[in-house]
Parts: structure tokens; sequence; C-alpha cells
């Protein structure tokens, strides 16, 4: 197994935060032992996975998170078998959380000029999930997260079950948000696909849990945003199966102490699906400690930011990280000796950028 060092970052010891730091180096230390604690936080040594992950067979047994290869823009597909009576097909349900960027923009914002995913996940949606979805979440209003929802939505050979999206109110929004991005845009798409198929829409988010096949759900959903952007109010899933938990931290960030407040509603996950794509500003202290992730999963084309990733190692004990774009997408896949993951090995080709 080959690993990508990032070198050596000066006065680590500072940049993990010096209120949080007892904190942090007890829980690493009890986890990984004092002197690798000691070792990786002085030297400052950082590794991401590169290679090692054996292809995915989608006729593995086990119930199956997907993240999919879609740029820097999140798209994750769940997947459980479920046993009916003996001697009865299995049945299989399929939930997704988001759908990748889109390539529509509006004329007049011409820097939103990007590639789109959303023919990439119809599309696997269609080969994986036989175009059947109990449901869709769109973790929060920004393209690359909820901008394909509209073209999966309208395609006439994808059924959904229901829909769970928060309401935009475009009286909290920031001026570069209405200026710069198309926030507005893109939920209104999604919203009218959904009235145009017939699809229930739950905008108030549900806390209690609720089932997918052999996986219990949870989603938190942190209330309206307090500050920053849209990415201040995304929705948060947990995961579980197996007695394993995988949660999805859409673009959580800890900008109004979100992620310190989930931290500890949600605690000690075997999985992590990273916020905001490895950005800095998420995956803060208070989240790494408070989950411990033995794996982190970036949705993003390469790495994540050196000093995330040292978060993840020092102060979260995780032993692998990993990001879609390497590997062609993620499939983990939830069995009785625990999650197995595999590359998925998928580089699709993205959708040009057009104007409306």
């Amino acid at each position: 197994m080959k690993y990508i060092p990032y070198g050596f970052m000066l006065l680590w010891s500072v940049l993990r935060g010096w209120a949080a730091m007892p904190r942090a180096a007890r829980q690493a230390i009890k986890g990984g032992g004092f002197a690798r604690w000691l070792r990786l936080t002085f030297t400052g040594m950082r590794y991401q996975q590169k290679e090692g992950l054996p292809l995915y067979d989608g006729n593995l047994p086990g119930d199956k998170i997907h993240f999919l290869n879609t740029g820097n823009s999140d798209a994750i597909l769940l997947e459980s078998t479920v046993q009916s009576a003996p001697g009865q097909p299995a049945q299989r349900r399929f939930a997704l959380v988001d759908a990748a960027e889109d390539s529509d923009y509006p004329a007049k914002k011409r820097f939103l000029a990007y590639a789109g995913y959303e023919g990439y996940v119809a599309d696997y949606v269609k080969r994986v999930a036989g175009g059947k979805l109990d449901f869709v979440l769109g973790t929060h209003a920004h393209s690359d997260h909820i901008g394909g929802f509209d073209t999966l939505i309208l395609d006439p050979d994808i059924t959904i079950g229901r829909a769970y999206l928060k309401p935009y109110d475009g009286a909290h929004m920031r001026g570069y948000e209405r200026d710069y991005w198309d926030n507005e845009e893109v939920h209104g798409q999604m919203t009218a696909a959904l009235a145009a198929r017939g699809v229930p829409l739950a905008e108030n988010i549900p806390a209690e849990p609720f089932a997918l096949g052999n996986f219990k759900v949870t989603l938190f959903d942190p209330g309206p945003k307090r500050s920053g952007d849209a990415n201040d109010e995304s929705v948060g899933m947990l995961a579980e199966c197996g007695g394993k938990r995988a949660f999805l931290a859409g673009d959580i960030n800890n900008i109004s102490g979100v992620e310190r407040r989930l931290a500890k509603k949600i605690g000690p996950v075997d999985l992590l699906k990273a916020g905001h794509h490895g950005h800095e500003g998420s995956s803060t202290l208070a989240i790494v400690t408070g989950l411990q992730p033995e794996t982190v999963i970036f949705a993003k084309k390469g790495g994540a930011f050196p000093t995330v990733c040292g978060r993840f190692i020092c102060a979260g004990n995780s032993k692998r990280l990993l990001s879609t774009g390497v590997f062609g997408g993620i499939a983990a896949v939830f069995g009785d000796s625990g999650i197995e993951y595999y590359a998925i090995n998928e580089f699709p080709e993205p959708i040009p950028p057009k104007a409306y």
C-alpha cells in the first residue's frame, strides 16, 4: 500500500488549536498510543491513501454506500438488501443523498459555467438501483450538491418515493450567494421537478430515525443558518447497519458551532464522509475528536487540505483517508466482518456547461 506524504507542517500544535489540544491529545493517545501521537504531532506528516483498494463487484453481498466520482461535488447512493420470507426473492432498497454539480447555469452568472455530472448520476441510479429510489435528500442549496436533481427527478425511467429538502429563505441570503451563486435557482429547479413528477416533499427534516432496509437512518438538521453561507445549514445523515456507523456530513462546518453541537449527539463512527470536500473551515477538532472515524472519505478530485488530513490522523486516530476522485468512486460494503472498501473505478466525462 502506497501513500502520498504531504510534508512537514510547521508549528502543527498551534494549527490544531491550543484550546482543544488537551482533549484531542487525550483521545489520540488513548486510541493510538503516546509515541504515535508525539511523532505525528511534531513532525506533521500527512498521508492520504493513493492505491490499494480492490475493484468493486456489484455482486458482493452486504449493504452498501456508493460514493460517486463527480469531481468536487457530492452524490451518494445507499443500497440495502433485505431478505423477505424464505424462498422469496430479496428486496433491494435505495436512497440518494445529493445529485452532484449540474452543467446548466444562469446566463448572467458566467462564472458558474461548471461542467456537470447529472447525466452520470442518473445513469448510475438506473444501472445499480434499477431507477427506483425510496427517497432522495438534498443536503443544502448549493449546485454542487442539488444541481443535478432536476435532471434525475424528471427522468421518466427513475421513480422516487419521497424527497427531503429544506425550504430556501432568500431573506437570509448573503450578497455573494445572491450575486455570484445560483442557490435560489437550483433549489427552485429541484422543487419544480418534484412537483411535476408528483413526488412528496418533506421540508421539515424529521428528527426520528427511520429504516432503509437494514440501515437505520437518522437525519441531523442544524436549523437555519446563523452565519456564513448555505453550508452552515447543511443536513447530515447517520446510517447504521450491523453495528457499524457512517456519518455523511454534507458541507457541515463549524462557523457557528454546528460541528461542536453535532459531535455530542453523534458520537464515535466507523466511517465519515468529510464535510465540504476536505476544505478548511470544516472537519474541525470539534467533530474530529468527537467522531473518531476510522475511515474518512473526501468527495473531491484530489486530496484534502493537509491540515485537515492532519487533524484526522493526529486527533481522530483515522487509519484510512480516501478520495473519490482518486479511486473513481468508492463503495463501502457493510458485512459481518465490518466495513470493506472498494474502488468503483469509474471516471465519467462531465457534461460541458451551458447557459439558460
